[in-house]
């Protein structure tokens, strides 16, 4: 049986990564930093809201006043921020465990 179009060029190699299993490249496989710079960004717009509030500017938006929404605000930018790094950290433990499992499994001599 041959193997189907998508696999045929990787028949014959053997990738020590699950992201490189289809060929993919190693960027393709990075996080994305696209979560984190949002939680800043929220953090960023929250700050302005608590300013515009203090200087007179804004006193409600909509039925809420501007403090309760500037919390709210920041309070998602910060939870975006800390999740993301803290699966990031996750992600490095778990690599440095493989790396080091696998530095045990294939002996000093290689």
């Amino acid at each position: 049986m041959l193997p189907c179009v998508f696999h045929a060029p990787l028949c014959h190699r053997r990738f020590s990564s699950s992201s490189r299993r289809h060929g993919l490249p190693a960027r393709a496989a990075r996080m994305s930093r696209v979560p984190r710079r949002v939680g800043y960004a929220l953090m960023v717009a929250a700050a302005l809201l608590a300013l515009a509030m203090r200087r007179g500017m804004v006193a409600s938006i909509g039925p809420f006043p501007v403090a309760a929404i500037a919390l709210l605000v920041a309070m998602i930018g910060v939870m975006l921020v800390f999740t993301d790094l803290m699966v990031r950290g996750l992600y490095a433990q778990v690599d440095a465990a493989k790396r080091q499992g696998d530095e045990e499994r294939d002996g000093p001599g290689d």
